[in-house]
């Protein structure tokens, strides 16, 4: 059989790969021991866990008072965290659900980390949710549940309580694509395990798969209807995030443009962060061959387009508050890029408008490293976004005298460090027990995006021979 390629496409696996190929390399990482790397990694991601869940219980304890917040600044870097973090779980439903239903063949081998950020980051943001409280035990209150307390019930015209829940059906409709999706890879553990325990803990999650034409179909069927629900909640939950805001009358939030907005700000910090990722799992696990220059090049454009669009929006704002004619909301943009805190503003400028034009030259929209220290500039920079739109609008209110700073406190700064602990510590985790790419999906693109076609039998590696001479000529 002579080698097959595309004047068309550029593969989007690489190698020459058979199904054999994509079973044992991508199984390596999970049947090893683990490696050096990976170790310390672990255990630095866990001490950092641990001193941060020491900081979290102490701002339980002492109360909200040792974070730097007063009169004037009642929400700081607890909220700037809290959307930070779901902004960043927004890439992975939208690799694994808009891309799919657009048949985007280049999300297979990025989506199962993707969606694994997307969890943990959820996860991430809703401690946030847990430390602002104070009383993280009465979490409960804001679901509306049957109680004995005079029938106190949610207020349902609350954002808060649209959060509470957009948040929880995002993070289970994600958790069931994303565990749905690994039952194919979870068997293929299972069925090469060597230890009982393993080939049972493997089996039970795996459900029974036994891999039947029947299987298959439900399997789609199922990915399809989840991929119709998530799509939806990509634009809502951020969209309900933007409206903890723009439902208020402050100037600086009080604007109509806050959901579009802030979702495509989303989608812009959450693909940076899965460029972080797939960056580094790509190398320690070699698997240059499955996320290539290509999948690099494909999310690098969407960074481009979602920070165009937040490029614009910045503008937007500064015309509508223009144009409004109220003095107020003049004033709050003005003093967002004049006032004290003008080098957040200008920082948040550089990094999400400035610095990602720069992938518009396609030797850097393909290069490792511009794009790993882009994507890290991206974040920084979404993390000022929602710092400038937080702080800079209540510092300074209608009142000159009730006017104050804010200024972070260690306890605002180790809680924050506590969520990447815990961040890192999941992920770490994920990466070493369940394999990182989607070997199911990467074998159902291989024949059309490959550097040549596999050989006709799956299981028989490349240079492989058997015993008959027919199968080697055809093979070859």
């Amino acid at each position: 059989m002579s080698h097959v390629t595309s004047a068309v496409r550029t593969p989007l696996v690489t190698g020459g790969k058979t199904y054999a190929d994509v079973t044992e390399d991508i199984s390596r990482q999970v049947e090893g021991a683990p490696t050096r790397e990976w170790t310390i990694a672990f255990t630095i991601s866990v001490v950092v866990l641990l001193y941060g869940t020491a900081c979290v219980f102490w701002t339980w304890w002492e109360g909200l008072g040792v974070w730097g917040l007063n009169k004037t600044v009642g929400w700081a870097w607890d909220i700037t965290n809290f959307v930070w973090w779901v902004g960043i779980g927004h890439a992975g439903t939208l690799i694994s659900a808009i891309l799919l239903l657009f048949r985007q063949k280049w999300r297979t081998a990025v989506n199962r980390a993707a969606e694994a950020m997307t969890i943990f980051a959820v996860l991430c943001a809703a401690s946030f949710i847990l430390m602002h409280m104070g009383r993280p035990w009465l979490a409960y209150w804001a679901l509306p549940l049957p109680n004995t307390f005079g029938s106190l019930w949610v207020n349902f015209k609350s954002p808060l309580v649209w959060d509470v829940f957009a948040i929880s059906t995002y993070f289970t409709v994600s958790l069931v694509f994303w565990y749905m999706g690994l039952l194919p890879d979870l068997a293929t553990i299972r069925d090469r395990a060597r230890s009982k325990v393993s080939r049972y803990i493997y089996g039970a999650f795996s459900l029974g798969w036994n891999g039947s034409a029947k299987t298959w179909a439900r399997y789609e069927y199922m990915s399809l209807i989840l991929a119709g629900l998530s799509t939806p909640l990509v634009l809502s939950v951020h969209t309900i995030v933007s409206m903890d805001f723009a439902t208020s009358v402050i100037p600086g939030w009080h604007t109509t443009i806050f959901p579009p907005y802030f979702v495509a700000g989303a989608i812009f910090s959450g693909f940076a962060m899965v460029q972080n990722l797939v960056l580094i799992i790509r190398v320690v696990f070699k698997l240059e061959d499955y996320i290539t220059i290509e999948h690099i090049e494909s999310m690098n454009k969407v960074i481009t387009l979602t920070g165009s669009i937040v490029g614009v929006a910045y503008l937007t704002e500064f015309f509508i508050a223009w144009y409004s004619g109220v003095e107020f909301e003049s004033y709050a943009f003005i003093n967002r890029a004049t006032g004290p805190y003008w080098w957040a503003y200008w920082a948040m400028m550089t990094c999400n408008v400035i610095t990602p034009q720069l992938f518009w030259s396609r030797a850097i929209r393909r290069s490792i490293v511009w794009t790993f220290v882009l994507s890290v500039i991206v974040n920084i920079g979404m993390w000022f976004e929602r710092f400038v739109i937080i702080v800079t609008s209540l510092h300074r209110d209608y009142l000159p005298s009730s006017w104050a700073m804010f200024h972070p406190t260690l306890f605002d700064i180790s809680d924050y460090i506590f969520s990447f602990g815990f961040f890192f510590t999941l992920f770490l985790l994920f990466s070493k027990f369940l394999p990182v790419v989607n070997m199911a999906e990467v074998k159902t693109v291989i024949k059309s995006s490959s550097e040549r076609l596999p050989v006709s039998v799956s299981g028989v590696a490349k240079g492989e021979r058997v015993a008959n001479p027919t199968f080697n000529k055809n093979i070859e």
